[in-house]
Protein backbone atom coordinates (compact mmCIF):
# COMPACT_ATOMS: atom_id res chain seq x y z
CA UNK A 1 0.00 0.00 0.00
CA UNK A 2 1.69 3.20 -0.91
CA UNK A 3 1.92 5.85 1.78
CA UNK A 4 -0.56 8.38 1.41
CA UNK A 5 2.26 11.27 2.25
CA UNK A 6 3.73 10.18 -1.18
CA UNK A 7 0.68 10.74 -2.94
CA UNK A 8 0.66 13.78 -5.70
CA UNK A 9 -1.36 17.06 -4.70
CA UNK A 10 -3.01 18.02 -1.38
CA UNK A 11 -5.77 15.79 0.12
CA UNK A 12 -9.44 16.21 -0.21
CA UNK A 13 -9.92 18.09 3.49
CA UNK A 14 -13.44 16.91 3.17
CA UNK A 15 -16.87 18.63 3.62
CA UNK A 16 -16.89 22.23 4.42
CA UNK A 17 -15.35 25.82 2.91
CA UNK A 18 -12.12 25.50 1.13
CA UNK A 19 -10.68 28.46 2.70
CA UNK A 20 -6.77 27.34 2.69
CA UNK A 21 -5.16 27.34 -0.94
CA UNK A 22 -6.21 30.76 -1.71
CA UNK A 23 -9.34 29.49 -4.41
CA UNK A 24 -12.24 31.19 -5.60
CA UNK A 25 -14.54 29.90 -3.81
CA UNK A 26 -17.50 30.94 -5.64
CA UNK A 27 -16.53 28.81 -8.85
CA UNK A 28 -15.70 30.43 -12.39
CA UNK A 29 -17.43 32.53 -14.58
CA UNK A 30 -20.47 31.58 -16.08
CA UNK A 31 -19.67 32.15 -19.57
CA UNK A 32 -16.60 29.53 -18.48
CA UNK A 33 -18.57 26.68 -17.69
CA UNK A 34 -20.99 27.17 -21.29
CA UNK A 35 -18.04 27.14 -22.73
CA UNK A 36 -16.26 23.87 -21.39
CA UNK A 37 -20.30 22.21 -22.34
CA UNK A 38 -19.49 23.33 -25.99
CA UNK A 39 -15.92 21.32 -26.11
CA UNK A 40 -15.75 19.68 -29.32
CA UNK A 41 -14.79 16.22 -28.99
CA UNK A 42 -12.06 16.82 -31.43
CA UNK A 43 -10.31 18.95 -28.43
CA UNK A 44 -10.51 16.06 -26.02
CA UNK A 45 -8.97 13.46 -29.01
CA UNK A 46 -6.61 15.28 -30.29
CA UNK A 47 -3.11 17.50 -29.55
CA UNK A 48 -4.31 20.82 -29.11
CA UNK A 49 -2.79 24.04 -30.94
CA UNK A 50 -3.02 27.59 -29.19
CA UNK A 51 -1.60 30.25 -30.87
CA UNK A 52 -4.80 32.06 -30.87
CA UNK A 53 -5.22 31.82 -26.94
CA UNK A 54 -1.71 33.24 -26.56
CA UNK A 55 -2.72 36.35 -28.90
CA UNK A 56 -5.71 36.84 -27.08
CA UNK A 57 -3.49 37.08 -23.63
CA UNK A 58 -1.12 38.86 -25.08
CA UNK A 59 -4.14 41.37 -26.55
CA UNK A 60 -5.75 40.66 -22.53
CA UNK A 61 -2.26 41.54 -20.85
CA UNK A 62 -1.36 44.80 -23.35
CA UNK A 63 2.31 42.73 -24.44
CA UNK A 64 3.66 40.82 -27.71
CA UNK A 65 2.97 37.47 -28.29
CA UNK A 66 6.51 36.98 -28.57
CA UNK A 67 6.95 38.19 -24.73
CA UNK A 68 4.12 35.52 -23.62
CA UNK A 69 4.43 31.68 -23.17
CA UNK A 70 1.91 29.86 -21.56
CA UNK A 71 2.38 27.12 -18.91
CA UNK A 72 0.76 24.63 -16.79
CA UNK A 73 0.01 26.72 -14.06
CA UNK A 74 2.25 28.90 -13.08
CA UNK A 75 4.04 26.74 -10.75
CA UNK A 76 5.48 24.82 -14.43
CA UNK A 77 6.51 28.23 -15.21
CA UNK A 78 8.75 28.49 -12.46
CA UNK A 79 10.20 25.66 -12.75
CA UNK A 80 10.72 25.77 -16.29
CA UNK A 81 12.54 29.29 -15.34
CA UNK A 82 14.67 27.72 -13.20
CA UNK A 83 15.41 24.74 -15.78
CA UNK A 84 16.15 27.18 -18.43
CA UNK A 85 18.53 29.52 -16.88
CA UNK A 86 20.16 27.03 -14.67
CA UNK A 87 20.30 23.32 -15.46
CA UNK A 88 20.30 24.45 -19.20
CA UNK A 89 23.60 26.80 -19.11
CA UNK A 90 25.22 23.47 -16.43
CA UNK A 91 25.56 26.13 -14.02
CA UNK A 92 26.96 23.83 -11.15
CA UNK A 93 27.75 26.86 -8.74
CA UNK A 94 24.31 28.49 -9.20
CA UNK A 95 21.90 30.61 -6.52
CA UNK A 96 18.74 31.65 -6.23
CA UNK A 97 17.68 34.25 -3.62
CA UNK A 98 14.51 32.99 -1.87
CA UNK A 99 12.71 35.98 0.65
CA UNK A 100 10.90 34.65 3.35
CA UNK A 101 8.45 33.20 3.65
CA UNK A 102 8.05 31.93 0.40
CA UNK A 103 5.78 29.65 -2.13
CA UNK A 104 7.50 26.74 -1.79
CA UNK A 105 8.08 26.35 -5.59
CA UNK A 106 10.75 28.60 -5.10
CA UNK A 107 13.02 26.56 -3.57
CA UNK A 108 11.63 23.46 -4.87
CA UNK A 109 12.31 24.82 -8.49
CA UNK A 110 16.06 25.44 -7.01
CA UNK A 111 16.81 22.07 -5.42
CA UNK A 112 15.45 20.71 -8.84
CA UNK A 113 18.35 21.95 -10.98
CA UNK A 114 21.13 21.47 -8.20
CA UNK A 115 21.50 25.53 -7.45
CA UNK A 116 21.80 26.61 -3.95
CA UNK A 117 18.81 28.77 -2.68
CA UNK A 118 19.79 31.86 -0.48
CA UNK A 119 17.32 32.18 1.66
CA UNK A 120 16.58 36.31 3.46
CA UNK A 121 15.12 35.88 6.63
CA UNK A 122 11.74 37.91 7.14
CA UNK A 123 12.38 41.82 8.47
CA UNK A 124 9.81 43.12 11.72
CA UNK A 125 6.36 42.95 10.04
CA UNK A 126 7.19 41.56 7.18
CA UNK A 127 7.94 44.75 5.49
CA UNK A 128 10.23 43.54 2.16
CA UNK A 129 13.70 43.01 2.71
CA UNK A 130 14.96 44.93 0.13
CA UNK A 131 18.53 45.60 1.33
CA UNK A 132 19.30 42.13 2.63
CA UNK A 133 18.00 40.84 -0.90
CA UNK A 134 20.52 43.42 -2.54
CA UNK A 135 23.57 42.13 -0.14
CA UNK A 136 23.03 38.92 -1.01
CA UNK A 137 23.73 38.89 -4.44
CA UNK A 138 26.84 37.52 -6.18
CA UNK A 139 28.14 36.39 -9.55
CA UNK A 140 26.48 33.52 -8.32
CA UNK A 141 23.01 34.75 -7.78
CA UNK A 142 21.27 33.45 -11.18
CA UNK A 143 17.51 34.22 -10.59
CA UNK A 144 15.75 36.27 -7.96
CA UNK A 145 12.36 35.10 -6.71
CA UNK A 146 10.07 38.04 -5.74
CA UNK A 147 6.28 37.99 -5.24
CA UNK A 148 3.78 40.44 -4.52
CA UNK A 149 1.20 40.60 -3.55
CA UNK A 150 3.67 38.06 -1.21
CA UNK A 151 2.13 34.74 -0.25
CA UNK A 152 1.26 33.86 2.88
CA UNK A 153 1.41 37.44 4.29
CA UNK A 154 -0.33 39.56 1.63
CA UNK A 155 2.58 42.50 1.58
CA UNK A 156 3.46 44.12 -1.74
CA UNK A 157 6.84 44.75 -2.55
CA UNK A 158 7.43 49.12 -4.21
CA UNK A 159 8.36 49.28 -7.43
CA UNK A 160 11.11 51.27 -6.92
CA UNK A 161 12.61 48.30 -4.72
CA UNK A 162 11.97 45.65 -7.83
CA UNK A 163 13.56 48.30 -9.88
CA UNK A 164 16.91 48.65 -7.98
CA UNK A 165 17.16 44.78 -7.58
CA UNK A 166 16.82 44.17 -11.34
CA UNK A 167 19.75 46.96 -11.59
CA UNK A 168 21.76 45.24 -9.34
CA UNK A 169 21.67 41.94 -11.00
CA UNK A 170 22.27 42.28 -14.38
CA UNK A 171 23.70 38.63 -15.07
CA UNK A 172 20.33 37.21 -13.49
CA UNK A 173 16.79 36.75 -13.99
CA UNK A 174 14.47 38.31 -11.74
CA UNK A 175 11.21 36.62 -11.34
CA UNK A 176 8.18 38.71 -10.24
CA UNK A 177 5.40 36.61 -9.09
CA UNK A 178 2.31 38.49 -9.61
CA UNK A 179 -0.39 35.46 -8.56
CA UNK A 180 -2.47 37.79 -6.78
CA UNK A 181 -2.07 40.99 -8.60
CA UNK A 182 -5.68 41.17 -9.56
CA UNK A 183 -6.78 41.70 -5.72
CA UNK A 184 -4.20 44.60 -4.74
CA UNK A 185 -1.40 46.85 -5.96
CA UNK A 186 -0.06 47.74 -9.66
CA UNK A 187 1.64 45.04 -12.02
CA UNK A 188 4.71 45.80 -12.77
CA UNK A 189 4.12 44.54 -16.66
CA UNK A 190 3.72 48.27 -17.96
CA UNK A 191 7.39 48.57 -16.55
CA UNK A 192 8.75 45.25 -18.59
CA UNK A 193 10.12 46.85 -21.40
CA UNK A 194 13.08 48.92 -19.28
CA UNK A 195 13.74 45.62 -17.74
CA UNK A 196 15.43 42.79 -20.33
CA UNK A 197 16.59 40.50 -17.11
CA UNK A 198 12.83 40.17 -15.49
CA UNK A 199 10.13 37.76 -16.00
CA UNK A 200 6.56 37.95 -14.93
CA UNK A 201 4.36 35.23 -13.53
CA UNK A 202 0.57 35.88 -13.67
CA UNK A 203 -2.41 33.23 -12.94
CA UNK A 204 -5.85 32.26 -13.94
CA UNK A 205 -6.08 30.10 -11.26
CA UNK A 206 -6.84 32.50 -8.66
CA UNK A 207 -8.68 35.71 -9.72
CA UNK A 208 -10.38 34.00 -12.45
CA UNK A 209 -11.14 31.03 -10.78
CA UNK A 210 -9.63 28.32 -12.65
CA UNK A 211 -7.25 26.44 -10.36
CA UNK A 212 -8.89 23.47 -11.48
CA UNK A 213 -7.71 24.23 -15.25
CA UNK A 214 -3.92 25.01 -14.44
CA UNK A 215 -3.10 27.67 -16.80
CA UNK A 216 -0.29 30.31 -16.06
CA UNK A 217 1.30 32.93 -18.09
CA UNK A 218 5.17 33.57 -17.85
CA UNK A 219 5.41 37.37 -19.69
CA UNK A 220 9.15 38.81 -20.83
CA UNK A 221 11.35 39.90 -23.85
CA UNK A 222 13.21 37.48 -25.20
CA UNK A 223 16.31 37.34 -23.49
CA UNK A 224 14.59 35.84 -20.29
CA UNK A 225 11.48 34.33 -21.56
CA UNK A 226 13.05 32.84 -24.98
CA UNK A 227 15.53 29.62 -22.33
CA UNK A 228 12.41 29.36 -20.61
CA UNK A 229 10.32 28.59 -24.27
CA UNK A 230 13.23 26.46 -25.12
CA UNK A 231 12.96 23.90 -22.59
CA UNK A 232 8.56 23.86 -21.85
CA UNK A 233 7.63 20.51 -23.61
CA UNK A 234 4.86 21.04 -26.33
CA UNK A 235 0.62 20.71 -25.86
CA UNK A 236 1.14 21.76 -22.02
CA UNK A 237 -2.53 23.12 -22.19
CA UNK A 238 -5.16 20.76 -22.82
CA UNK A 239 -8.19 21.47 -25.00
CA UNK A 240 -10.70 22.12 -22.08
CA UNK A 241 -8.40 24.74 -20.49
CA UNK A 242 -7.90 26.86 -23.66
CA UNK A 243 -11.66 26.62 -24.33
CA UNK A 244 -12.00 28.26 -20.61
CA UNK A 245 -9.37 30.69 -20.49
CA UNK A 246 -10.53 32.10 -23.85
CA UNK A 247 -14.05 32.60 -21.80
CA UNK A 248 -12.87 34.08 -19.14
CA UNK A 249 -10.55 36.71 -20.83
CA UNK A 250 -14.18 37.36 -22.93
CA UNK A 251 -16.05 38.06 -19.35
CA UNK A 252 -14.77 41.99 -18.42
CA UNK A 253 -17.40 41.71 -15.51
CA UNK A 254 -16.71 38.63 -13.43
CA UNK A 255 -13.18 39.50 -11.86
CA UNK A 256 -14.24 43.30 -10.77
CA UNK A 257 -17.04 41.79 -9.08
CA UNK A 258 -14.87 38.73 -7.55
CA UNK A 259 -12.29 41.22 -6.72
CA UNK A 260 -15.18 43.64 -4.67
CA UNK A 261 -15.92 41.24 -2.42
CA UNK A 262 -12.28 39.86 -1.90
CA UNK A 263 -11.92 43.74 -0.91
CA UNK A 264 -14.74 43.58 1.58
CA UNK A 265 -13.82 39.99 2.61
CA UNK A 266 -10.57 41.46 3.84
CA UNK A 267 -12.48 44.19 5.97
CA UNK A 268 -14.61 41.55 7.28
CA UNK A 269 -11.55 39.81 8.74
CA UNK A 270 -9.71 42.60 9.71
CA UNK A 271 -12.39 43.51 12.14
CA UNK A 272 -13.15 40.08 13.57
CA UNK A 273 -9.35 39.76 14.28
CA UNK A 274 -10.01 43.10 15.84
CA UNK A 275 -13.33 42.18 18.03
CA UNK A 276 -10.63 38.90 18.96
CA UNK A 277 -7.70 40.45 19.71
CA UNK A 278 -5.62 38.39 16.87
CA UNK A 279 -2.74 39.87 15.12
CA UNK A 280 -2.61 39.82 11.65
CA UNK A 281 -1.50 41.87 8.42
CA UNK A 282 -3.44 43.73 5.85
CA UNK A 283 -3.13 41.93 2.84
CA UNK A 284 -3.38 43.03 -0.94
CA UNK A 285 -3.96 39.72 -1.94
CA UNK A 286 -7.17 37.28 -1.52
CA UNK A 287 -6.47 35.79 2.04
CA UNK A 288 -5.18 36.78 5.35
CA UNK A 289 -2.55 35.73 7.44
CA UNK A 290 -3.73 35.64 11.48
CA UNK A 291 -1.80 34.38 14.25
CA UNK A 292 -3.87 32.30 16.31
CA UNK A 293 -1.09 31.52 18.91
CA UNK A 294 1.20 28.43 19.56
CA UNK A 295 -1.65 25.53 19.11
CA UNK A 296 -2.07 26.03 15.77
CA UNK A 297 -2.80 22.46 14.82
CA UNK A 298 -5.39 22.46 17.04
CA UNK A 299 -6.78 25.12 15.99
CA UNK A 300 -7.25 24.50 12.37
CA UNK A 301 -9.14 21.07 13.40
CA UNK A 302 -11.61 23.03 15.62
CA UNK A 303 -11.96 25.35 12.70
CA UNK A 304 -12.76 22.00 10.19
CA UNK A 305 -14.79 20.99 12.61
CA UNK A 306 -16.74 23.43 11.91
CA UNK A 307 -16.71 22.91 8.64
CA UNK A 308 -14.38 25.30 7.56
CA UNK A 309 -10.75 24.75 6.22
CA UNK A 310 -7.86 27.28 6.75
CA UNK A 311 -4.43 26.39 5.95
CA UNK A 312 -1.77 25.89 9.05
CA UNK A 313 1.03 28.18 8.30
CA UNK A 314 3.21 27.00 12.00
CA UNK A 315 5.63 24.76 10.30
CA UNK A 316 6.97 27.52 8.49
CA UNK A 317 9.65 28.86 11.42
CA UNK A 318 8.77 32.65 9.37
CA UNK A 319 5.36 32.28 9.96
CA UNK A 320 5.09 30.33 13.81
CA UNK A 321 1.73 30.62 14.95
CA UNK A 322 -0.09 31.28 12.22
CA UNK A 323 -3.26 30.36 9.98
CA UNK A 324 -4.34 31.84 6.88
CA UNK A 325 -7.97 32.48 5.53
CA UNK A 326 -8.85 32.54 1.90
CA UNK A 327 -10.97 36.11 1.76
CA UNK A 328 -13.26 35.84 -1.51
CA UNK A 329 -16.78 35.57 -1.33
CA UNK A 330 -18.38 37.21 1.16
CA UNK A 331 -21.21 34.64 1.94
CA UNK A 332 -17.83 32.46 2.90
CA UNK A 333 -16.22 34.54 4.97
CA UNK A 334 -19.13 35.20 7.12
CA UNK A 335 -19.20 31.41 7.80
CA UNK A 336 -15.54 31.64 8.21
CA UNK A 337 -15.55 34.52 11.06
CA UNK A 338 -18.68 32.86 12.89
CA UNK A 339 -16.51 29.42 13.22
CA UNK A 340 -13.06 32.13 13.99
CA UNK A 341 -15.01 33.39 16.94
CA UNK A 342 -16.75 30.30 18.30
CA UNK A 343 -12.63 28.23 18.04
CA UNK A 344 -11.45 31.66 20.02
CA UNK A 345 -13.89 31.69 22.63
CA UNK A 346 -13.65 28.10 22.91
CA UNK A 347 -10.22 28.15 23.48
CA UNK A 348 -10.56 31.15 26.37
Amino acid sequence: MTSSSRLQGYPDPGPGLRLHLNENTGGCSAKVLDAIRRVDPRDVSTYPSYPELVGACAQHFGVDPDWMLLTNGLDEGILMAAVGHIARARLHDAETIVPLPAFDPYPNATAAVGATAIRIPPEPGYVFQTEAVLRAITPRTRMIFLNTPNNPTGQLIPHADLRRIAAAAPGAVVLIDEAYIEFGGESFLPELAAHPNVLIGRTFSKAYGLAGMRVGIVIGQPAALDPVRIVTLPFNINGVAIAATRAALDDPEFLPAYARQVDESRKRIYAACDRLGLTYWRSAANFVLVRVGDTVAPFVQAMAARNVHVRDRSKDPATAGCIRITAGILEHTDRAIDALESVVGSVR
